[in-house]
């Protein structure tokens, strides 16, 4: 009878999670349809109106015009006192991640943490130019160590590459591993690099 409530629920849990998430998503995007018309809102169309006020957004900071107002929006923001903060840390994050031509997160390496005895999965970033400047000859990466099960927490480091393993396995595998706590994930690539290194 026990393992039986436990099939179960492994088919109900991960189904039951995943349509909650899309209707607070699609709960969230139909919050553009307060911008039409009562007559013109159907439950959904949310999602077609808030695609479409990103692309044309997009499309409009693409040209010179846009990219003024753009510009003309953000000086604003940064003279709003607790909003400016707020603004440039989520802004640097979305450009970070989201830039054609970013590099974030580009890499997923091993590094020891949280002693010299274990090993935990890490994204590389960007050392800023003063921090590199400060540790001197050796060459340090800076990493994101995200914490299990919310990947959106976790720890910044800076350490020295030597003591990297870089791993072969993409950011959206590395992602899985960590948010499943490494039920969902493909530990052959970490155990051969593991072992290469002795």
């Amino acid at each position: 009878m026990k393992k039986y409530l436990f099939t179960g629920l492994l088919v109900w849990v991960p189904l039951a999670i995943t349509l909650w998430v899309l209707k607070l998503i699609l709960g969230t995007m139909d919050q553009s349809l307060l911008l039409l018309p009562q007559d013109w809102r159907v439950p959904g169309m949310g999602v077609v109106l808030t695609a479409a006020i990103v692309l044309v957004t997009g499309l409009l900071t693409r040209n010179m015009f846009g990219q003024r107002l753009l510009d003309m929006w953000e000086a604003l923001l940064q003279r709003i006192p607790v909003v400016n903060g707020i603004y440039n840390s989520v802004k640097q994050v979305s450009d970070t991640l989201l830039s054609e031509k970013s590099n974030g997160f580009g890499k997923v390496l091993l590094v020891r943490y949280p002693h010299p005895q274990a090993w935990s999965l890490a994204f590389q970033t960007t050392v800023p130019g003063e921090v590199q400047r400060e540790l001197g000859d050796d060459e340090y990466v800076a990493v994101f160590i995200p914490t299990t099960p919310s990947p959106v927490n976790g720890f910044y480091f800076f350490v020295r590459k030597a003591d990297t393993i870089e791993l072969d396995i993409k950011v959206d595998v590395a992602f899985k591993a960590i948010v499943s706590m490494g039920v969902v994930t493909t530990p052959e690539e970490v155990a051969r690099k593991l072992e290469s290194q002795g």
